[in-house]
């Protein structure tokens, strides 16, 4: 009776040690999992857009990182504006709400200071849009957080003053644009947004 009893329980916390495992990895797998085609945390648009003097000039910046999983390099060229792109729907069309997230972990480079727009759809064009700076880590790859309470945003007096709220950009993000206006050597590893999961477009 006694071995019985043993085994009774051996099996219960097998059971219990597969359902546990099982759960987190569906979790994870629901969460966690890249896109079928090249993808940074779900974002497939990473986007050399053209403007100024870039390498790459346009097109995709990911490139495979190891094995497995993909980063995005492009390099500022000249002492000039120039601007990188990421879609947070995978496609231009798409939107993102983002008015309830907190902010954005970002992992990356960068051998100069630059900052980030935060798009919307209905004021997509123009360089009159509200940015966070992105500071300069001397080359060395590092993780920060970027808030998205408004008292961290500004505008750059360059590029002209948004005429409408961040709450309204927060609404309907299409983008987070990257501009510099210095050289500058950038890496992106991590970009993952609180409480919003990119959906994959094949």
């Amino acid at each position: 009776m006694r071995l019985k009893s043993t085994f009774g329980r051996v099996a219960v916390i097998a059971c219990a040690v597969l359902f546990t495992l099982s759960s987190t990895a569906a979790a994870n797998a629901s969460h966690g999992r890249e896109c079928a085609t090249p993808s940074i945390d779900r974002l497939q648009q990473w986007i050399a857009s053209g403007e100024g003097a870039t390498e790459p000039a346009t097109g995709s910046i990911l490139v495979p990182k190891g094995r497995r999983g993909h980063t995005a390099k492009i390099r500022f060229l000249a002492d000039d504006w120039a601007v990188m792109v990421v879609w947070l729907g995978n496609r231009f069309e798409a939107e993102a709400d983002l008015s309830e997230s907190a902010g954005f972990w970002m992992t990356y480079r960068a051998t100069d200071d630059l900052y980030i727009q935060l798009r919307p759809a209905s004021f997509w064009s123009g360089g009159d849009k509200w940015v966070t700076k992105v500071p300069s880590t001397g080359g060395k790859l590092v993780q920060r957080f970027f808030s998205f309470k408004t008292k961290n945003w500004t505008y750059l007096p360059a590029l002209g003053k948004p005429s409408y709220p961040l709450a309204d950009a927060l609404d309907d993000a299409r983008g987070l644009v990257f501009v510099g206006n210095t050289k500058n050597d950038l890496e992106f590893q991590s970009l993952k947004i609180d409480g919003y999961r990119p959906p994959c477009v094949y």
